[in-house]
């Protein structure tokens, strides 16, 4: 964005969700929150199989419960970690430090690619569980678009986390506007590095020039000859 920092205009304006949900990591970030959702809803909802004969609940994906377990986990934390982000979004353009604002996108790009390779690790591993699961353990197919769409999502998430990941990226190198972001902030009359005002005298009177009281010398203020007194010649 022209004349802001890291994305994002100078501090203070109006809040615009407009603008707010044009932005491609908000869409992204939001579209991770609904697969995140899919995901653990669908193992929670049909990843457990009950058994006749054993009498216990038994995860779809080979009787492994670490998978089902692994599956939950990362997606209610994948949702509880869109909505931090998503909040930090709507806070992001109210930041007026651009050490915060520094801050919050290299946290960005670091948690989006973290993100990322769970969801790669967690694609691989109930993709892997899932084709070795044995069709005797679900001899009526019970929960098995659950898991497929489990799987899917996964997959999906791998994309729309390092998605995030380069947009964070993109904002971290715009970098800030330095004509209206400082850095280091110094105070004036601190800074040793500026000369000293030269002094003015106040002024007693109209200054119609806008130039101050300066002092003037008075026209006669060293005239020692006596006002009036003419020489005489002999």
């Amino acid at each position: 964005m022209e004349g802001g920092a890291y994305g994002a205009g100078k501090a203070g304006g109006a809040f615009d969700p407009y603008t707010l949900v044009r932005q491609p990591h908000t869409i992204l970030r939001v579209v991770s929150w609904l697969f995140s959702i899919v995901v653990f809803g669908s193992i929670v909802n049909e990843g457990y199989l009950n058994s006749a004969s054993e009498g216990e609940e038994f995860c779809i994906y080979n009787r492994n419960p670490n998978a089902c377990s692994y599956g939950v986990a990362v997606g209610v934390l994948a949702f509880l970690t869109c909505l931090l982000y998503l909040a930090l979004d709507v806070y992001f353009p109210q930041i007026s430090s651009v050490k915060d604002r520094k801050k919050a996108v290299l946290s960005d790009i670091g948690v989006s690619a973290f993100w990322a390779f769970l969801w790669f690790v967690g694609f691989c591993y109930l993709a892997n569980q899932w084709q070795v699961s044995k069709p005797k353990d679900n001899p009526l197919n019970e929960g098995t678009d659950a898991a497929r769409a489990a799987i899917a999502f996964s997959f999906f998430s791998i994309f729309t986390w390092a998605g995030q990941a380069v947009l964070a990226f993109q904002r971290y190198q715009i970098g800030a506007d330095s004509a209206l972001f400082s850095q280091d902030y110094m105070d004036p009359s601190q800074d040793s590095s500026m000369p000293y005002a030269p002094y003015v005298e106040p002024n007693t009177g109209p200054d119609p020039a806008g130039m101050g009281g300066t002092y003037q010398q008075p026209a006669n203020a060293f005239d020692t000859e006596p006002q009036g007194y003419q020489s005489q010649g002999y």
